[in-house]
Protein backbone atom coordinates (compact mmCIF):
# COMPACT_ATOMS: atom_id res chain seq x y z
CA UNK A 1 0.00 0.00 0.00
CA UNK A 2 1.43 3.40 -0.90
CA UNK A 3 1.69 5.55 2.20
CA UNK A 4 -0.57 8.55 1.97
CA UNK A 5 0.34 11.84 3.55
CA UNK A 6 0.35 12.98 6.28
CA UNK A 7 1.13 9.74 8.19
CA UNK A 8 4.02 7.37 7.82
CA UNK A 9 4.60 4.02 9.46
CA UNK A 10 7.56 4.04 11.82
CA UNK A 11 9.42 1.27 13.63
CA UNK A 12 10.17 1.30 17.35
CA UNK A 13 12.30 -1.21 19.29
CA UNK A 14 9.46 -2.71 21.36
CA UNK A 15 7.33 -3.81 18.38
CA UNK A 16 6.95 -7.53 17.69
CA UNK A 17 7.41 -8.91 14.19
CA UNK A 18 4.52 -11.29 13.41
CA UNK A 19 4.85 -14.46 11.27
CA UNK A 20 2.97 -12.66 8.44
CA UNK A 21 5.67 -9.97 8.33
CA UNK A 22 3.52 -7.26 9.97
CA UNK A 23 4.57 -5.36 13.06
CA UNK A 24 2.55 -5.43 16.26
CA UNK A 25 1.36 -2.88 17.08
CA UNK A 26 1.41 -0.70 13.97
CA UNK A 27 2.92 2.71 14.78
CA UNK A 28 2.47 5.84 12.68
CA UNK A 29 3.62 9.40 13.07
CA UNK A 30 3.09 12.56 11.01
CA UNK A 31 5.40 12.59 8.01
CA UNK A 32 8.05 15.29 8.17
CA UNK A 33 6.72 17.04 5.07
CA UNK A 34 3.27 17.66 6.51
CA UNK A 35 3.62 17.44 10.28
CA UNK A 36 0.48 19.01 11.81
CA UNK A 37 1.36 21.75 14.30
CA UNK A 38 -2.15 22.34 15.66
CA UNK A 39 -4.65 19.89 17.19
CA UNK A 40 -7.19 21.10 14.62
CA UNK A 41 -4.89 20.11 11.74
CA UNK A 42 -4.27 16.77 13.46
CA UNK A 43 -7.98 15.91 13.64
CA UNK A 44 -8.43 16.98 10.02
CA UNK A 45 -5.58 14.61 9.04
CA UNK A 46 -7.32 11.75 10.87
CA UNK A 47 -10.66 12.43 9.18
CA UNK A 48 -9.01 12.54 5.78
CA UNK A 49 -6.90 9.42 6.24
CA UNK A 50 -9.22 7.30 8.37
CA UNK A 51 -9.37 4.40 5.79
CA UNK A 52 -5.55 4.11 5.86
CA UNK A 53 -5.44 4.12 9.69
CA UNK A 54 -8.27 1.57 9.84
CA UNK A 55 -6.50 -0.73 7.39
CA UNK A 56 -3.45 -0.77 9.70
CA UNK A 57 -5.71 -1.49 12.69
CA UNK A 58 -7.35 -4.36 10.83
CA UNK A 59 -4.01 -5.91 9.87
CA UNK A 60 -2.26 -5.44 13.20
CA UNK A 61 -5.09 -5.31 15.80
CA UNK A 62 -3.50 -2.29 17.49
CA UNK A 63 -2.35 1.12 16.29
CA UNK A 64 -0.32 3.83 18.02
CA UNK A 65 -0.40 7.36 16.63
CA UNK A 66 2.67 9.16 17.95
CA UNK A 67 3.86 12.72 17.47
CA UNK A 68 0.57 14.60 17.05
CA UNK A 69 0.40 17.98 18.86
CA UNK A 70 -2.11 16.77 21.47
CA UNK A 71 -1.88 18.21 24.97
CA UNK A 72 -5.25 17.92 26.70
CA UNK A 73 -8.30 15.72 27.26
CA UNK A 74 -10.19 18.09 24.97
CA UNK A 75 -7.68 17.48 22.13
CA UNK A 76 -8.09 13.73 22.67
CA UNK A 77 -11.88 14.06 22.57
CA UNK A 78 -11.52 15.83 19.19
CA UNK A 79 -9.43 12.91 17.90
CA UNK A 80 -12.04 10.38 19.07
CA UNK A 81 -14.79 12.43 17.38
CA UNK A 82 -12.71 12.66 14.19
CA UNK A 83 -12.89 8.86 13.85
CA UNK A 84 -16.69 9.20 14.00
CA UNK A 85 -17.50 5.89 15.73
CA UNK A 86 -20.61 5.47 17.90
CA UNK A 87 -19.93 5.79 21.62
CA UNK A 88 -20.51 2.90 24.03
CA UNK A 89 -21.79 3.88 27.50
CA UNK A 90 -19.73 2.25 30.26
CA UNK A 91 -22.48 0.10 31.82
CA UNK A 92 -21.54 -3.14 33.59
CA UNK A 93 -17.76 -2.65 33.63
CA UNK A 94 -15.77 -3.15 36.86
CA UNK A 95 -13.13 -0.43 36.76
CA UNK A 96 -13.52 2.84 38.69
CA UNK A 97 -13.59 5.65 36.08
CA UNK A 98 -14.56 9.30 35.89
CA UNK A 99 -15.95 11.19 32.90
CA UNK A 100 -13.48 13.95 32.00
CA UNK A 101 -14.99 15.65 28.96
CA UNK A 102 -17.28 14.59 26.12
CA UNK A 103 -16.52 10.97 25.28
CA UNK A 104 -13.36 10.83 27.40
CA UNK A 105 -13.00 8.96 30.70
CA UNK A 106 -10.09 8.27 33.01
CA UNK A 107 -8.61 4.81 32.49
CA UNK A 108 -8.85 2.43 35.49
CA UNK A 109 -8.15 4.58 38.56
CA UNK A 110 -6.83 1.80 40.81
CA UNK A 111 -3.66 2.65 42.81
CA UNK A 112 -0.29 2.92 41.00
CA UNK A 113 1.28 -0.03 42.82
CA UNK A 114 -1.38 -2.41 41.46
CA UNK A 115 -1.03 -4.25 38.17
CA UNK A 116 -4.19 -4.64 36.13
CA UNK A 117 -4.24 -8.15 34.55
CA UNK A 118 -4.83 -8.88 30.85
CA UNK A 119 -8.44 -8.64 29.68
CA UNK A 120 -10.64 -7.78 26.74
CA UNK A 121 -12.61 -4.68 27.67
CA UNK A 122 -15.92 -5.71 29.29
CA UNK A 123 -15.54 -9.34 28.13
CA UNK A 124 -17.66 -10.39 31.11
CA UNK A 125 -20.82 -8.69 29.76
CA UNK A 126 -22.64 -9.26 26.43
CA UNK A 127 -22.38 -5.63 25.25
CA UNK A 128 -18.69 -4.79 24.98
CA UNK A 129 -16.84 -2.15 22.92
CA UNK A 130 -15.58 -3.10 19.47
CA UNK A 131 -12.65 -0.69 19.84
CA UNK A 132 -11.09 1.45 22.52
CA UNK A 133 -8.86 4.49 22.54
CA UNK A 134 -6.19 5.39 25.08
CA UNK A 135 -4.39 8.73 25.32
CA UNK A 136 -1.32 9.68 27.34
CA UNK A 137 -1.92 13.12 28.84
CA UNK A 138 0.82 12.83 31.49
CA UNK A 139 3.78 10.52 30.89
CA UNK A 140 4.50 8.10 33.76
CA UNK A 141 7.61 8.83 35.84
CA UNK A 142 8.43 5.11 35.46
CA UNK A 143 6.50 2.00 34.37
CA UNK A 144 2.79 2.31 33.69
CA UNK A 145 2.86 0.75 30.23
CA UNK A 146 -0.32 -0.74 28.76
CA UNK A 147 0.91 -4.16 27.54
CA UNK A 148 -1.09 -5.70 24.68
CA UNK A 149 -1.31 -9.23 23.30
CA UNK A 150 -3.03 -10.81 20.29
CA UNK A 151 -6.00 -12.89 21.41
CA UNK A 152 -5.77 -15.49 18.63
CA UNK A 153 -2.15 -16.25 19.59
CA UNK A 154 -3.23 -16.88 23.20
CA UNK A 155 -6.06 -19.15 22.01
CA UNK A 156 -3.71 -21.16 19.75
CA UNK A 157 -1.13 -21.66 22.49
CA UNK A 158 -3.72 -22.64 25.11
CA UNK A 159 -5.42 -25.05 22.69
CA UNK A 160 -2.08 -26.69 21.93
CA UNK A 161 -1.07 -27.01 25.61
CA UNK A 162 -4.44 -27.70 27.28
CA UNK A 163 -6.81 -29.16 24.66
CA UNK A 164 -9.21 -30.67 27.24
CA UNK A 165 -9.38 -27.47 29.30
CA UNK A 166 -10.08 -25.38 26.19
CA UNK A 167 -12.71 -27.89 25.06
CA UNK A 168 -14.50 -27.58 28.42
CA UNK A 169 -14.18 -23.78 28.26
CA UNK A 170 -15.73 -23.72 24.79
CA UNK A 171 -18.53 -26.02 25.93
CA UNK A 172 -19.50 -24.32 29.21
CA UNK A 173 -18.12 -20.77 28.99
CA UNK A 174 -17.46 -18.84 32.20
CA UNK A 175 -19.48 -17.58 35.15
CA UNK A 176 -18.36 -14.29 36.75
CA UNK A 177 -19.33 -13.33 40.31
CA UNK A 178 -18.61 -9.93 41.84
CA UNK A 179 -19.73 -8.16 45.02
CA UNK A 180 -20.22 -4.40 44.60
CA UNK A 181 -20.51 -1.78 47.33
CA UNK A 182 -22.94 1.11 47.03
CA UNK A 183 -20.29 3.70 46.08
CA UNK A 184 -16.95 3.54 44.25
CA UNK A 185 -13.86 2.31 46.09
CA UNK A 186 -10.86 3.88 44.31
CA UNK A 187 -8.41 1.69 46.25
CA UNK A 188 -9.72 -1.43 44.45
CA UNK A 189 -9.05 -2.37 40.79
CA UNK A 190 -12.68 -3.57 40.60
CA UNK A 191 -14.02 -0.90 42.94
CA UNK A 192 -16.95 0.46 40.96
CA UNK A 193 -20.01 0.65 43.20
CA UNK A 194 -23.41 -0.48 41.88
CA UNK A 195 -24.61 3.12 41.44
CA UNK A 196 -21.92 3.98 38.91
CA UNK A 197 -21.89 0.45 37.42
CA UNK A 198 -25.54 0.81 36.41
CA UNK A 199 -25.52 4.65 36.14
CA UNK A 200 -28.40 5.05 38.62
CA UNK A 201 -29.19 5.43 42.32
CA UNK A 202 -32.45 3.53 41.94
CA UNK A 203 -32.31 -0.22 42.73
CA UNK A 204 -35.25 -0.93 40.39
CA UNK A 205 -33.47 0.76 37.48
CA UNK A 206 -30.24 -1.08 38.39
CA UNK A 207 -32.18 -4.35 38.38
CA UNK A 208 -33.61 -3.56 34.95
CA UNK A 209 -30.20 -2.60 33.48
CA UNK A 210 -28.64 -5.75 34.93
CA UNK A 211 -31.40 -7.87 33.35
CA UNK A 212 -30.71 -6.25 29.97
CA UNK A 213 -27.10 -7.46 30.31
CA UNK A 214 -28.31 -10.94 31.34
CA UNK A 215 -26.88 -10.35 34.81
CA UNK A 216 -28.52 -11.59 38.04
CA UNK A 217 -28.44 -9.39 41.15
CA UNK A 218 -28.64 -10.51 44.78
CA UNK A 219 -29.05 -7.49 47.06
CA UNK A 220 -27.00 -7.49 50.27
CA UNK A 221 -27.15 -5.23 53.33
CA UNK A 222 -24.36 -2.98 52.08
CA UNK A 223 -24.22 -3.70 48.36
CA UNK A 224 -25.09 -6.28 45.71
CA UNK A 225 -23.74 -9.60 44.42
CA UNK A 226 -23.73 -9.80 40.61
CA UNK A 227 -23.74 -13.12 38.75
CA UNK A 228 -22.95 -12.97 35.05
CA UNK A 229 -23.15 -15.90 32.71
CA UNK A 230 -22.54 -18.50 31.65
CA UNK A 231 -20.95 -16.37 28.94
CA UNK A 232 -18.72 -17.61 26.07
CA UNK A 233 -14.97 -17.49 26.80
CA UNK A 234 -13.90 -18.14 23.21
CA UNK A 235 -15.35 -16.20 20.31
CA UNK A 236 -14.96 -16.30 16.55
CA UNK A 237 -13.63 -13.14 14.93
CA UNK A 238 -15.73 -13.06 11.74
CA UNK A 239 -13.62 -10.30 10.16
CA UNK A 240 -10.28 -12.06 10.56
CA UNK A 241 -11.72 -15.61 10.41
CA UNK A 242 -10.09 -16.96 13.57
CA UNK A 243 -10.89 -18.04 17.12
CA UNK A 244 -10.01 -15.63 19.91
CA UNK A 245 -9.40 -15.97 23.66
CA UNK A 246 -12.16 -13.50 24.56
CA UNK A 247 -12.58 -13.53 28.33
CA UNK A 248 -11.56 -12.02 31.67
CA UNK A 249 -10.58 -15.38 33.18
CA UNK A 250 -7.03 -14.48 34.21
CA UNK A 251 -8.02 -10.94 35.22
CA UNK A 252 -10.81 -12.18 37.49
CA UNK A 253 -8.92 -15.18 38.92
CA UNK A 254 -5.73 -13.28 39.71
CA UNK A 255 -6.91 -9.70 40.16
CA UNK A 256 -10.54 -9.34 41.29
CA UNK A 257 -9.52 -8.97 44.90
CA UNK A 258 -10.65 -6.53 47.58
CA UNK A 259 -12.39 -6.71 50.96
CA UNK A 260 -15.61 -7.92 49.29
CA UNK A 261 -14.21 -10.27 46.64
CA UNK A 262 -12.19 -13.50 46.60
CA UNK A 263 -10.66 -13.92 43.12
CA UNK A 264 -10.85 -17.74 43.16
CA UNK A 265 -14.65 -17.50 43.57
CA UNK A 266 -14.91 -14.61 41.09
CA UNK A 267 -14.78 -16.86 38.02
CA UNK A 268 -15.65 -20.54 37.42
CA UNK A 269 -16.59 -22.73 34.47
CA UNK A 270 -20.13 -22.00 33.30
CA UNK A 271 -21.37 -25.17 35.03
CA UNK A 272 -20.08 -23.81 38.36
CA UNK A 273 -17.06 -26.12 38.63
CA UNK A 274 -13.80 -24.47 39.75
CA UNK A 275 -10.99 -23.57 37.35
CA UNK A 276 -7.66 -25.39 37.77
CA UNK A 277 -5.27 -22.81 39.28
CA UNK A 278 -2.18 -24.20 37.49
CA UNK A 279 -3.81 -23.74 34.07
CA UNK A 280 -4.96 -20.19 34.87
CA UNK A 281 -1.46 -19.19 36.03
CA UNK A 282 0.13 -20.83 32.99
CA UNK A 283 -2.25 -18.83 30.81
CA UNK A 284 -1.02 -15.69 32.62
CA UNK A 285 2.54 -16.74 31.73
CA UNK A 286 1.58 -17.15 28.05
CA UNK A 287 -0.07 -13.71 28.06
CA UNK A 288 3.11 -12.15 29.48
CA UNK A 289 5.38 -14.01 27.03
CA UNK A 290 3.40 -12.98 23.96
CA UNK A 291 2.74 -9.38 25.03
CA UNK A 292 4.29 -6.12 23.86
CA UNK A 293 4.73 -3.19 26.25
CA UNK A 294 5.50 0.20 24.75
CA UNK A 295 6.47 3.03 27.12
CA UNK A 296 3.94 5.87 26.94
CA UNK A 297 4.96 9.24 25.55
CA UNK A 298 2.92 12.37 26.11
CA UNK A 299 0.41 12.82 23.27
CA UNK A 300 0.39 9.12 22.25
CA UNK A 301 -2.97 7.79 21.06
CA UNK A 302 -3.45 4.02 21.11
CA UNK A 303 -6.37 2.49 19.23
CA UNK A 304 -7.12 -1.15 20.07
CA UNK A 305 -9.45 -3.53 18.26
CA UNK A 306 -11.16 -5.21 21.22
CA UNK A 307 -11.87 -8.24 18.99
CA UNK A 308 -8.16 -8.79 18.39
CA UNK A 309 -6.24 -7.65 21.45
CA UNK A 310 -6.19 -8.06 25.24
CA UNK A 311 -4.63 -5.27 27.30
CA UNK A 312 -3.36 -4.74 30.84
CA UNK A 313 -1.57 -2.10 32.93
CA UNK A 314 1.77 -2.26 34.69
CA UNK A 315 2.36 -0.62 38.05
CA UNK A 316 3.99 2.81 37.90
CA UNK A 317 5.58 5.73 39.69
CA UNK A 318 3.27 8.76 39.53
CA UNK A 319 2.44 11.06 37.97
CA UNK A 320 0.63 9.27 35.13
CA UNK A 321 -2.61 10.19 33.43
CA UNK A 322 -3.95 7.96 30.68
CA UNK A 323 -7.45 8.63 29.38
CA UNK A 324 -9.81 6.28 27.55
CA UNK A 325 -12.82 6.24 25.25
CA UNK A 326 -15.01 3.25 24.29
CA UNK A 327 -16.50 2.61 20.86
CA UNK A 328 -19.75 0.73 20.20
Amino acid sequence: MSIPEPFQEIQIPEQKLLPNGLRFPAVVSPSTTSSPTLPLTATHSIKTHKPYLESLLLQSGALIIRGLPLQTASHFNDVVEAFDYDELPYVGGAAPRTNVIGRVFTANESPPDQKIPFHHEMAQVPQFPSKLFFFCEVEPAAGGETPIVLSNVVYDRMKERYPEFVEKLEKFGLLYVRVLGEDDNPSSPIGRGWKSTFLTKDKTVAQQRASELGMKLEWLEDGVKTVMGPIPAVKYDEVRKRKIWFNSMVAAYTGWKDERNDPVKAVTFGDGSPLPADVVYDCLKILEEESVAIPWRKGDVMLLDNWAVLHSRRSFDPPRRVLASLVK
